[in-house]
């Protein structure tokens, strides 16, 4: 029987470390993702999901604000408790696209009655996709008020996915990034 596999240690095949520089910001301080060293276990999976990503994360076609991006992914991912992938977009993007502490931490933790309005549409969003995998009408309404709809459609994509990044890094254990930062305490 084989173990279960673990993120790729270095070295890594040629076209793997081609593929894994690629996945990461171009001069990132730190090394490949232990996420992304788990998809290199499925070289053509990984092919087909960068430009997916790309396209999520505003590099090319992105229609979100930046901040309404990352308050989706925190809220999405905090609802799938995976710190793995919160600790990552809190510590490469959450001050980047502006967001203070006291949002972060509610992203988990607190009163989302404290957040502002617009970030508290989306959290509401991703929480009824969280729990029920749809929206009830009114919260439709609103969001139509709110955003275009090619921005819904990415909205939606992009609460799917993370619930989908939580799911992979939650099931392989990985462990938190050495410099991504944990979930706050109660």
């Amino acid at each position: 029987m084989s173990r279960f596999p673990a993120p790729l240690s270095p070295p890594h095949a040629p076209e793997i470390e081609a593929a894994l520089t690629e996945m990461m910001p171009r001069g990132a301080p730190v090394p490949p993702l232990a996420l992304f060293r788990f998809f290199a276990h499925h070289p053509a999976l990984m092919e087909v999901m960068r430009p997916f990503a790309r396209v999520l994360l505003g590099a090319r076609g992105a229609t979100l604000a930046p901040r309404d991006r990352e308050i989706v992914i925190l809220r999405a991912t905090a609802r799938a408790r995976c710190e793995y992938e919160w600790g990552v977009h809190v510590a490469f993007f959450a001050s980047r696209v502006g967001l203070d502490e006291a949002t972060v931490r509610a992203t988990v933790r607190g009163a989302i009655d404290d957040l502002a309005p617009r970030d508290r549409l989306l959290v509401r969003a991703v929480d009824a996709l969280h729990e029920h995998a749809t929206l009830d009408d009114a919260l439709r309404a609103e969001l139509a008020d709110a955003w275009s709809p090619e921005q819904i459609v990415e909205l939606l994509v992009l609460a799917g996915w993370y619930r989908t990044i939580a799911c992979v890094a939650n099931g392989a254990g990985l462990a938190n990034e050495p410099w991504a930062p944990s979930f706050p305490a109660s």
